[in-house]
C-alpha cells in the first residue's frame, strides 16, 4: 500500500465586527484583534496557521465589497502557497442578550434589519443573494457543528448549536460566507459570543483559541 503523505495544512481566517446600533464596543472586535497574539503565546497546534484577522463594518450591502475582497484574497493566497491547503472562515459576531456561546449551523436568504446598519440600510424581507431563489432558501455549513460544540463543552465552555442567526447583519455575511464557501471548496462558520459583561474578556479569548484548534483537527 502506498503512502498518503502527510496532511495538508488548515489555514483558518477570522473576521469580527466594529461596533452598531446599541453595542459601543463589540467583543468580536477585540477578540479578533488580538486573536493572534494570544494564540502565539500559547503556541499554534501543529498544522494549523492563522491566515488573517479582519473587522469588518456592522453593515450588510454597503460592506459587500470589503467582504468578498477579503474572502477572495483566502482562495487566491491558499492556491499560491499549497493548493492542498484546507481553508476554513470563521466569522465572531456578538449576541447582546446571550449567556453562551452559539455555533451557528446555518443562514437564511432573508435580509431584515431590526435597525439601520453602519452605512443607514434597513433591508426588510429581502433576499440577500436574490439569483438563489426566496428568502426562505437556507444554506448550511459543511463543517461538524454538533461535534465541535460538544468537544468545546467537554473543556468546560457554555456553548450551544443554533439554528438562527437572526435576519441581521450577522445572518446577511453568514449567507455569503456559506455561499463563497460551497463555490470555491472552503469551509465557513459563524459564532455568537455574548457581552463581555456576560462572560469575560479573558474566558472569550481562551474559548476563541479553543475553537479553532477544535475546528483545525476536526475539519
Amino acid at each position: 500500500m502506498g503512502s498518503e503523505g502527510p496532511t495538508p495544512p488548515v489555514t483558518i481566517h477570522v473576521t469580527g465586527f466594529k461596533k452598531f446600533h446599541g453595542v459601543a464596543e463589540n467583543p468580536t472586535e477585540y477578540i479578533v484583534a488580538n486573536l493572534q497574539a494570544y494564540i502565539a503565546k500559547k503556541g499554534l497546534p501543529k498544522g494549523m496557521i492563522i491566515g488573517s484577522c479582519t473587522i469588518l463594518e456592522t453593515a450588510g450591502h454597503g460592506a459587500l465589497v470589503s467582504l468578498y475582497q477579503t474572502l477572495q484574497s483566502s482562495v487566491v493566497a491558499g492556491s499560491l502557497n499549497n493548493p492542498a491547503e484546507r481553508t476554513i472562515w470563521i466569522h465572531f459576531g456578538v449576541n447582546s442578550g446571550a449567556t453562551r456561546f452559539a455555533l451557528e449551523n446555518r443562514a437564511v436568504n432573508e435580509a431584515t434589519f431590526r435597525c439601520p446598519d453602519e452605512m443607514g440600510w434597513k433591508p426588510q424581507r429581502v433576499p440577500i443573494v436574490p439569483a438563489d431563489g426566496s428568502i426562505s432558501r437556507v444554506r448550511e455549513s459543511s463543517l461538524p457543528v454538533e461535534d465541535i460544540t460538544k468537544s468545546l463543552s467537554k473543556m468546560g465552555y457554555q456553548v450551544t448549536t443554533s439554528d438562527d442567526a437572526g435576519r441581521f447583519v450577522c445572518n446577511y455575511v453568514y449567507y455569503h460566507s456559506l455561499r463563497f464557501a460551497e463555490l470555491n471548496g472552503v469551509k465557513s462558520l459563524f459564532v455568537h459570543v455574548p457581552l463581555f459583561v456576560t462572560i469575560d474578556e479573558e474566558t472569550q479569548m481562551g474559548f476563541a483559541a479553543a475553537l479553532l484548534e477544535v475546528v483545525a483537527s476536526l475539519s
